[in-house]
């Protein structure tokens, strides 16, 4: 383990412990990149923190990065349609307006604003030796890495410095981007004075739910299963899921990665074990466990479909819910705006 990795894991413990203790204290940013739906890994990956934190008294502001469509994309698609349906799928899954601050990158300028000082603290150098952006321009069969997302760490750091959010929910492997922004505050505030709190990391165990091909889950490869499914749509999709062709169901991640990724996604769903499970199918094949998993998916995601549904038909509360989010983030960056103007001797009359 590294040092930093060691340290990262030491300030995460610190923000969980204030999260018990003095949740009024922190600020939360975190987002979601408007390119399509989301789906069920988004839910346990990412979203269940979210609405554990929002309980909990964590300020939250939660970001619809739309500029980050077009850092790997030659098409950007339907970013409004895609901007509207993250409203639909955060709002059904429990995001509460009342408590959380949504709203979209392209509707702040003084935010984006702030990406051209934060470019000067940091060289070419450091921006090419960040491990996520080399992962993300190969991942997205990138051989000419364009300007935007070469420097997409310190828009990052933008997004999270305007706010002068204090916590921020990521894996391990979007750490370097965490520390790059950390180093974007720590030098700011050496050079023009003590601005900005230095971030740190949320660390949580990943959950890693696969496709129904046995791959990474992703909706250019059809291979998801979106929140906003309907129960007959879901079964149509799991009833084409990879497995195996051992009849006896057990789990064995290593050696039955597709029928494990299905017991994890029943465990999940109905909070229970998936080796218990497993158990519990037995010699009931795949279909016995795509027949379990369907059913934990449409039992436990019912709910949140039937608010979605609810939400799709006042499309004008929805879009009000935006509207005030950009409002509310705009007076945040203004304010911060202001406040590195100054420090940089460039307020003027």
């Amino acid at each position: 383990m590294t040092d930093s990795f060691s340290a990262a894991l030491e300030r995460s413990a610190a923000l969980e412990a204030r999260i018990e203790s003095a949740p009024g204290e922190l600020r939360m940013l975190t987002g979601d990149r408007p390119t399509g739906a989301l789906h069920v890994g988004h839910y346990f990956g990412s979203i269940r923190n979210r609405l554990r934190l929002q309980e909990a008294g964590v300020e939250i502001l939660q970001l619809i990065a739309d500029y980050q469509v077009i850092t790997d994309r030659e098409v950007a698609g339907d970013i409004r349609g895609n901007v509207r349906n993250l409203l639909l799928d955060n709002l059904a899954a429990g995001l509460d307006p009342e408590r959380c601050t949504i709203f979209t990158h392209s509707a702040v300028p003084a935010l984006n604003q702030l990406l051209l000082p934060f470019l000067s603290l940091v060289s070419v150098a450091e921006l090419q030796r960040n491990p996520t952006v080399k992962d993300e321009a190969a991942s997205a069969g990138i051989t000419s890495i364009n300007g935007l997302m070469l420097t997409y760490p310190v828009h990052q750091a933008a997004d999270i410095l305007f706010c002068k959010a204090t916590v921020v929910p990521v894996g391990k492997d979007q750490l370097p981007h965490i520390e790059q922004t950390r180093v974007v505050a720590r030098r700011f505030n050496d050079k023009y004075g003590v601005t900005f709190p230095e971030p740190g990391a949320l660390l949580s165990e990943a959950t890693h739910v696969l496709g129904t091909d046995g791959t990474k889950m992703s909706k250019s490869k059809g291979n998801v299963i979106e929140l906003r499914m309907s129960a007959d749509e879901t079964a149509k999709k799991l009833k084409g899921a990879k497995t195996d062709s051992d009849r006896h169901i057990t789990y064995d991640p290593e050696h039955r990665p597709e029928v494990a990724n299905l017991l994890t996604i029943a465990a999940m769903c109905e909070g229970g074990d998936p080796a218990v499970i497993a158990e519990e199918i037995g010699d009931g094949g795949g279909g016995g466990l795509k027949k379990r998993v369907t059913e934990a998916v449409n039992t436990y995601f019912a709910p949140l479909r039937e608010r979605r549904a609810a939400l799709a038909e006042d499309l004008a509360f929805v879009d009000g819910v935006l509207r005030r989010g950009n409002e509310r983030a705009n007076e945040i960056a203004d304010a911060t705006l202001a406040e590195v103007r100054e420090a940089m001797g460039m307020s003027y009359p």
